[in-house]
């Protein structure tokens, strides 16, 4: 088909019109209408798999609503889908609504996931780039999110089409907070994301090294099952924010099977996040006062 070269707004044609630069402007302004009314927008990456990025997704979720702000979850990762089971809505099931397509309610939190979309928790997504990003461009367009202080976006690991994605669809976004492990075989993979953060011009807010350490569930001392320190380390290498360590609980796992997030009990994996999260709301209004600065 031969593009048009008229102007899209005085063409005649413009309702019926099949170039493919009509269709993206509308998804672009269904995208800015949604998410116009979300104030703060954080996505969670890491480098690689394996190193409690969703788990700090969901928590940083969990611990923002407790401060009282209205907070939504989308889960990005369309094939590895595991923020539904770590909040404890994995048997819900996707709804119209007036407004749109409903998020699943966990507690207050609004939550998006393809897990929601699964006739079972085993069905495999097997999707190729195109049909991913169509589906996270679905979630920021098509969910009726309403008016929200924080979407936290749980990325799947890696620097691929779906942070991509993100990325090109919020110009607007605060940041990204990355999440790594102590052996260097993460910390690799973590400067990666940092750098495709950099690539990609989004504020990065700092790094979380997570596994920091095991507490001891009878004396409460730190044993140091991997060498701790690496995520403050690669921090000060690449010159961003180090916003803390969260050391192994042995009362996490099972409180993540149970969808119950860490910051809900009074763990020692809780007392440390909490002032990670401090970090990251310092970050953030860090960003916003920058922006607002630009546009003086």
């Amino acid at each position: 088909m031969e593009e048009c070269d008229a102007n899209c707004e005085s063409c005649a044609t413009k309702g019926t019109c099949t170039d493919p630069r009509n269709e993206m402007d509308a998804m672009a302004r269904a995208v800015s209408a949604r998410m116009g009314r979300v104030k703060h927008k954080i996505m969670v990456a890491s480098g690689k798999g394996g190193v409690g990025k969703s788990t700090v997704a969901v928590n940083l979720a969990r611990s923002l609503q407790a401060r009282g702000y209205r907070v939504g979850v989308m889960d990005a990762d369309i094939t590895g889908p595991s923020t539904a089971k770590l909040l404890g809505v994995e048997g819900e099931r996707l709804s119209a609504g007036p407004g749109g397509i409903e998020p699943v309610d966990s507690k207050g939190l609004k939550v998006i996931s393809m897990a929601f979309a699964l006739s079972d928790s085993g069905s495999a997504i097997v999707w190729r780039g195109p049909m991913k990003m169509a589906a996270i461009r679905q979630f920021l367009s098509d969910v009726s999110w309403g008016d929200l202080d924080y979407l936290i976006i749980d990325l799947p690991p890696g620097t691929s089409d779906e942070p991509l994605s993100v990325v090109n669809l919020l110009a607007d976004l605060n940041g990204v907070v990355i999440v790594t492990t102590p052996q260097e075989v993460a910390l690799l993979d973590s400067r990666k994301a940092v750098n495709m953060a950099k690539s990609m011009k989004v504020p990065i807010l700092g790094i979380v090294e997570n596994m920091s350490g095991l507490v001891c569930p009878h004396c409460g001392e730190v044993i140091e099952i991997f060498k701790i320190g690496g995520g403050k380390r690669a921090a000060q290498e690449l010159g961003v924010p180090f916003l803390g360590a969260i050391p192994i609980d042995p009362e996490v796992a099972p409180l993540g099977d149970d969808g119950v997030a860490f910051v809900e009990r009074r763990t020692a994996a809780a007392e440390s996040f909490e002032k990670v999260v401090e970090r990251i709301l310092e970050e953030v209004e860090e960003v916003e006062e920058t922006r607002k600065a630009t546009l003086r």
